[in-house]
C-alpha cells in the first residue's frame, strides 16, 4: 500500500511500526456548532482510509478527540473562544452545547457510514495527562512561563515546521484565521501550553494546575490524547490541510520533545471542499451542513458518492452542477445494483479474482477511490453471472461504504431525500386513476401503470388502508 505522505511530501509504501496494526489519530471536531460539509469530507476519507487498512488485512486502532474546551483563533489569546461563543448564541452552558453538537456530529457521520471510532476522547477528560507533559517540557528546558501562561520555547527546535519550506518570518505568530502579537512570547513561534492569564475574564471551564488556575492551550489536548490512548509512536496522524500548520506543526514539537524520538510515521490530510466563494468556512456565517444538503434534495450517500469521485488530495468545489452530476451517476449506479439477482450459481473465482486485485490496487495507491469506482462500472458490465458479480459489489462496498448492501437486498436506498411537488401530484394521480381501472376490474390497466410509475423508480404500497409509495432507486 501506498501513502502520500505530508511530512515528506512524496508518495511512500506504507509500513505499520508493529506488523499487521496500524495506530491511527484523527484530529477531532470543534463541537461549538454543526460540522459544514467540508470538515465531514475529510472525516469521509479518513473513514475510507481506515477502511482501506482493515481491507488489506491491517488491524486499526483509532482514536479521536472532541474539542469541548476552549479553541481559540489564535495562540496569542486572540479571536473569540468558540465553545464559549457557542453557550452564548444559544443560552446555554458550555457542556450543554459541547454534548449538543457531538452528537449532532455522531449522527451525521452515522448517516454517511462514517463507523465511530473505537475510542473517542473529549478534551475535558485528559486535563491531568496533559499536566504531566507541560511538567515534563518545563523541567527538560522546552517551555516556559511568561505573564502567567506556559509556552513551548520553538527556539530549541532545529526543525520547527514539517510541512513545507516556510522561514522563521513567514510564520509569524502561528494562528489560525487572525495573527496578534503576543508579548508574553520569548518568539514569534512559540504557542501556549497552558493560560492562567487569559483576555476572557468569563471563560467557562478551569482547573487547577501547578501554575494556577487555567485551561490548556488547543494544540496539547491532542498530544495528551494520543500519548494516553496510543503510547509514544503513531503510525498514522489525520486531519484537514488546514491543521498542517499551526496545529499539526506544534503537535510535533511538544510530543517529539516530550517523548524524545520520533512520534507519527505517516500524516495524512485532506484537501478543502470550496464553494463559489471559495473554502467553506463557519466563520464566514451561513455554512452549508449535511442537513442542508438533504433538505435540497441530495441524500448524505450521494454527497459521500460525490467526494469518492474526486482524490482526497485535490480541492473539491461544491456547486449544484457538480453535485447534481454525482446524484445522477449514483442513481443510475444503484439501480443497476438492485436489478442483480441472486441465481445459486457458483462465482466465477477467476474473475473475481482479477477484479478483486484491480480494485485492491486503486485503493492502496494513495486511496484513489475514483479509480476503485470505475472498477464497480466495469464489474457491472462484465458478461458473467450476477452471483459473481453480486460477490464482487459487497466486496468493494467494505470499503466504499455507499450502501450497495442495501441496493442488493431491494431494500430502499434514498438517492433523492425530497419529492417535486409536481412529480408528487402526478404520481397521486397515477394512482387514483389505477383505483379506478381496479375498481372496474381493468387489471390490465392497473398493472400498467404500476409498471410505468416503477421505470420511475416510484414502488406502490397497497394498504387497507389505500396506497402509498415511496422513492426507491
Amino acid at each position: 500500500m501506498k501513502l502520500y505522505n505530508s511530512e515528506s511530501r512524496t508518495i511512500e509504501d506504507f509500513k505499520s511500526r508493529v506488523e499487521g496494526v496500524v495506530d491511527m489519530y484523527t484530529c477531532g471536531p470543534t463541537v461549538y456548532h454543526f460540522a459544514h460539509v467540508g470538515n465531514l469530507r475529510s472525516y469521509i476519507m479518513e473513514d475510507v482510509l481506515q477502511r482501506t487498512l482493515e481491507y488489506v488485512g491491517y488491524k486499526v486502532n483509532r482514536v479521536m478527540n472532541i474539542t469541548d474546551v476552549g479553541h481559540l483563533q489564535s495562540d496569542g489569546d486572540t479571536g473569540e473562544d468558540k465553545m464559549l461563543k457557542g453557550a452564548e448564541r444559544e443560552n446555554k452552558t458550555v457542556m450543554e452545547i459541547a454534548k449538543q453538537y457531538t452528537d449532532a456530529f455522531k449522527n451525521d457521520c452515522e448517516r454517511l457510514n462514517i463507523r465511530w471510532p473505537e475510542t473517542v476522547v473529549p478534551a475535558t477528560g485528559c486535563i491531568d495527562e496533559y499536566i504531566k507533559i507541560i511538567s515534563r517540557l518545563i523541567d527538560n528546558g522546552f517551555a516556559y512561563l511568561s505573564n502567567g501562561n506556559v509556552y513551548f520555547d520553538s527556539s530549541k527546535l532545529k526543525d520547527y515546521y514539517r510541512f513545507g519550506n516556510q522561514g522563521k518570518e513567514d510564520l509569524a505568530v502561528g494562528v489560525r484565521e487572525s495573527v496578534e502579537e503576543d508579548l508574553g512570547k520569548k518568539n514569534k513561534n512559540d504557542f501556549v501550553l497552558w493560560f492562567t492569564k487569559s483576555k476572557f475574564e468569563n471563560h467557562a471551564l478551569k482547573w487547577d494546575s501547578p501554575w494556577g488556575v487555567g485551561y490548556p492551550g488547543w494544540h496539547i489536548e491532542c498530544s495528551g490524547i494520543s500519548h494516553k490512548y496510543l503510547g509514544e509512536y503513531l503510525d498514522i496522524h489525520c486531519g484537514g490541510v488546514d491543521n498542517k500548520f499551526p496545529h499539526h506543526t506544534n503537535e510535533i514539537a511538544q510530543t517529539e520533545s516530550f517523548v524524545g524520538h520520533k512520534w507519527c510515521n505517516y500524516w495524512f490530510h485532506v484537501e478543502h471542499l470550496n464553494d463559489k466563494a471559495g473554502k467553506m468556512s463557519k466563520s464566514k456565517g451561513d455554512f452549508l451542513t449535511l442537513s442542508k444538503v438533504d433538505e435540497m434534495g441530495y441524500s448524505p450517500m450521494v454527497y459521500r458518492f460525490f467526494c469518492l469521485q474526486s482524490h482526497y488530495r485535490k480541492q473539491l468545489v461544491f456547486s449544484e452542477e457538480a453535485i447534481n452530476s454525482a446524484k445522477s451517476a449514483y442513481q443510475k449506479l444503484i439501480k443497476r445494483i438492485s436489478s442483480l439477482k441472486n441465481e445459486g450459481k457458483e462465482i466465477d473465482n477467476q474473475i473475481f479474482s482479477e477484479y478483486k486485485e484491480k480494485f485492491k490496487s486503486a485503493v492502496e495507491k494513495d486511496l484513489n477511490t475514483a479509480l476503485a469506482l470505475s472498477v464497480v462500472f466495469d464489474v457491472l458490465k462484465l458478461e458473467t453471472n450476477d452471483d459473481t458479480k453480486i460477490a464482487l459489489i459487497k466486496d468493494f462496498d467494505y470499503v466504499l461504504g455507499l450502501d450497495f448492501d442495501k441496493a442488493l437486498e431491494n431494500n430502499e436506498v434514498v438517492v433523492d431525500s425530497s419529492v417535486d411537488s409536481d412529480f408528487e401530484a402526478y404520481i397521486n394521480e397515477m394512482i387514483e386513476k389505477r383505483r379506478l381501472a381496479k375498481a372496474n376490474k381493468d387489471y390490465k390497466t392497473a398493472d400498467e401503470i404500476r409498471n410505468e410509475l416503477k421505470e420511475k423508480n416510484v414502488e406502490l404500497i397497497d394498504t387497507p388502508q389505500g396506497t402509498t409509495f415511496k422513492i426507491i432507486s
